[in-house]
């Protein structure tokens, strides 16, 4: 079942670009913009990539930590990081756990293909790890996104 406003995240997110274990806990006391992407080096993830990127300091400063979150191999992530210059972490989620615990992991279809894939899913967790609020699908503004999620309080 997928994870909705008011509930708590789970403890485990899994495991950044290095290879380190990430807890919910390292947050607690901060908000936390836990986006899900599809896939790295793809032109809508990188441009909403690099709108949290661009508008890290404002999304500091309004009590906010990032973390992504993708199928991608640890690899990948560090060129994707070290390509575009992201101060966040990304956590690489290869087994799936995170993508199917939160419910973002559904069947897509382009050009008539049917595939299971991300939806694009960034939830808004508050300062005790409970989600507050959630931006989904086309609703995302990958352009715009730091902007967004500063917008919602």
């Amino acid at each position: 079942m997928a994870l909705q406003i008011g509930d708590k995240i789970p403890e485990d997110l899994g495991t950044d670009q290095n290879g380190h274990p990430v807890k919910a806990s390292s947050y607690t006391g901060k908000k936390l913009a836990l986006y899900f992407y599809p896939r790295d080096h793809t032109p809508g993830c990188t441009a909403q990539a690099c709108s949290l990127r661009d508008g890290y300091t404002d999304l500091m400063e309004g009590g906010y930590a990032i973390l992504g979150v993708s199928v991608d191999s640890a690899k990948s992530h560090q060129k994707f990081i070290d390509k575009y210059k992201l101060p966040f972490p990304l956590i690489a989620d290869t087994d799936k756990k995170m993508v199917e615990a939160f419910g973002v992991w559904q069947e897509k279809s382009m050009m008539g293909k049917k595939f299971m894939g991300t939806v694009r899913t960034t939830f808004l967790v508050d300062e005790q790890g409970i989600i507050s609020h959630i931006i989904k699908g086309k609703g995302v503004d990958t352009g715009n996104h730091a902007e967004q999620i500063l917008g919602i309080q």
